[in-house]
């Protein structure tokens, strides 16, 4: 049945069918066993490496890569490069891997598309200004000498605890990444690229004539410190002992095939599983070896049909998903006990991960963002899962929840907030070192995080004088920016963080009326466009950005309502007419609101993330939230989200 939403956008018959189309679209898209699972999209980088990674491997697929240069190719932007996200500025990085992509696959240099990609990238001053990872991959090609990237010498498994850099001081997706990695750092392997592709063309220099690979990342006196202490280790290198790098190559191997997941592949996260297969190739395993088999299977999983058009995604999301999806449904009057159920199953209560090494002897009871990932659970994972759990069954699931909470509050750092997956992952002089030009080398406590961390613990009763609910309040007040927001670090970006940060506030019981609370509320006030939407963009990580939108969205929209109604704001016009842009905004023929928009991030000004089910999710949320609200005799938000 079809309403026409937009001549009475403020009757309850439309709103009411609003809710019902997107609940029934959601529930049309779970999944017999109860979960839901949607796309996970990323840049151009993570299908053209998937290329890259067979022509290294001299396993070429032409049917499934015609499909992925089809996506490539779809995604450039009119500057004639490729963004990080839809809409944004072109990255040299990512338009280097894409254009290398395409040419393995078979696209002229002289093809309108790549002529345009090839005059922005030496626009640009050539592919010599990649980032760091970029010039791995081209190093390993053949394309730039191996003094083009830092030295990170696999010697690095050797360190004792106390070294300035381990494994372990680093972010657990640096750590599966870089394991790898410096495996094939130390032996230095060339792609089998059986059809002899080069892309010479895209460096204004001959790589080989480059001076200067490496520049300090950050300007940081640290950074000209790092940059000094790589020309020294590059004299070391060649004398290091052949037992140690022997060793040292057994550690690292060690450590990567102890974590490679099964199907679900390492860190199950692409870049990890990409590496972990070139190095076990350059290993000399044969091609039959079990290991292998599943890595390389690993892989294959994250293809899938999307927009028409197939990609690679650079990892699967289905617990992050379902936590979110049945609250939604919750909100909308549905039962989660089958989503719940699923949840449920996938506890982590065996493994000890990696987080250990700060938290011997917390017991495990998290969840992995993925559908399995063991050695890894997400913190954020964990509390939307606690909420979703305590939510739909409290005394059912009360042992699910208790662990939960446990592992939750054994994971808080010294400052009082949460990081993703790490504890007191906070060693920022590592950010000035060369192999650092991403910035996105730790797993600080970040204010989103920390703010679902309250939001889980209040929901379940943990009172607010707790002492990990009273420093972990002190932490988000000591993080609110000086315009009243709060940063987003998994979620672009501002309004992501503020509505994070107002549902725990809601929740853990601060008084809405206070000042810095009001500071918030008037934050998101401000920010309303015309439209009567809110809209962030991925730009808005760089300093000088902070304030760029160019369009509304569903999904930030959603985040503006809900944030605005967790404090109290139920009645505000600005929530009306964010219900209204809501209740007017085209959905599809399965309910779910068009967003091209990425609004989530990997890594800020690096890595940006769309989730399919994001603009099938909030907006339902919010509109349900919004009904319930109206339609009650308290305007008080119950739950922690």
């Amino acid at each position: 049945m079809t309403i026409d939403i937009v001549s009475r956008p403020d009757s309850s018959a439309a709103l009411d069918a609003a809710i019902g189309e997107a609940a029934e679209g959601m529930r049309r898209r779970q999944r017999p066993d109860g979960h839901w699972v949607f796309d996970l999209e990323a840049d151009a980088t993570i299908p053209a490496e998937y290329i890259m990674l067979n022509h290294f491997l001299d396993e070429i697929e032409d049917g499934q890569e015609a499909k992925l240069a089809d996506y490539i190719r779809s995604i450039q932007g009119t500057h004639g490069g490729w963004p990080l996200f839809h809409g944004g500025d072109l990255d040299i990085s990512a338009t280097v891997k894409a254009y290398y992509a395409l040419k393995l696959v078979g696209d002229s240099i002289d093809a309108p598309h790549m002529k345009r990609a090839r005059n922005a990238v030496l626009a640009r001053g050539g592919a010599a200004n990649a980032n760091v990872f970029t010039r791995y991959a081209l190093a390993l090609f053949g394309e730039v000498p191996w003094r083009a990237v830092p030295v990170m010498p696999v010697e690095l498994f050797l360190a004792p605890s106390w070294f300035p850099f381990t494994i372990y001081r680093v972010s657990y997706w640096s750590r599966v990444v870089i394991a790898p990695l410096l495996v094939l750092a130390a032996l230095k392997p060339r792609a089998k690229n059986p059809r002899g592709v080069r892309v010479q063309e895209l460096f204004t220099v001959p790589p080989l004539e480059v001076k200067t690979w490496l520049r300090n990342p950050t300007g940081h006196f640290g950074g000209s410190v790092f940059v000094a202490i790589d020309k020294l280790l590059r004299l070391i290198e060649p004398h290091v002992p052949q037992g140690m790098r022997v060793r040292a190559i057994g550690k690292a191997v060690a450590f990567f095939k102890e974590r490679l997941n099964g199907e679900d592949g390492l860190g199950a996260i692409f870049p990890a599983m990409a590496n972990s297969v070139m190095a076990m190739e350059t290993l000399g395993y044969p091609k039959d070896d079990p290991d292998l088999v599943v890595a390389k299977l690993s892989i294959k999983k994250l293809i899938t049909p999307g927009q028409g058009k197939a990609f690679v995604q650079p990892c699967v999301s289905p617990i992050w998903d379902t936590g979110l999806a049945v609250q939604a449904m919750m909100e909308a009057g549905a039962d989660g006990g089958a989503a719940c159920d699923w949840l449920k199953d996938k506890q982590i209560l065996d493994v000890v991960g990696d987080w250990a090494v700060k938290r011997p002897g917390l017991r495990p009871g998290g969840w992995a963002f993925q559908y399995n990932n063991a050695h890894y659970p997400d913190v954020d994972d964990t509390a939307v899962v606690g909420m979703a759990l305590h939510r739909a069954d409290p005394p059912r699931h009360k042992e699910s929840i208790d662990r939960a909470a446990e592992w939750v509050i054994g994971m808080q750092s010294t400052n009082g907030g949460w990081g993703a997956f790490d504890i007191d992952n906070s060693d920022f002089y590592l950010n000035h070192i060369p192999f650092a030009d991403h910035g996105a080398l730790l797993d600080p406590p970040t204010a989103d995080v920390s703010a679902r961390c309250i939001s889980f613990l209040a929901q379940i009763g943990t009172d607010k004088h707790h002492p990990s609910m009273t420093r972990g309040l002190d932490y988000l007040k000591r993080e609110q920016e000086a315009d009243g927001s709060w940063f987003g670090r998994w979620g672009t970006n501002y309004v992501y963080g503020t509505w994070s940060v107002l549902n725990a506030l809601n929740a853990a019981g601060e008084d809405l009326k206070a000042p810095y609370v009001r500071r918030a509320v008037g934050w998101l006030l401000e920010r309303q466009r015309p439209d009567g939407g809110w809209g962030e963009d991925g730009a808005t990580y760089w300093t000088e950005r902070k304030a760029e939108a160019k369009a509304s969205t569903p999904s930030q929209t959603a985040w503006a309502v809900l944030g605005l109604m967790a404090a109290g704001e139920v009645e505000h016009p600005a929530v009306k007419r964010g219900v209204e842009y809501l209740m007017n905004a085209p959905r599809d023929k399965d309910g779910r609101w068009e967003e091209p928009w990425f609004t989530a991030v990997g890594f800020p000004r690096v890595f940006y993330l769309r989730y399919h089910g994001y603009a099938a999710i909030f907006p339902l949320w919010a509109l349900a939230r919004y009904r319930a609200l109206k339609t009650s005799n308290t305007k008080h938000v119950r739950y922690g989200m």
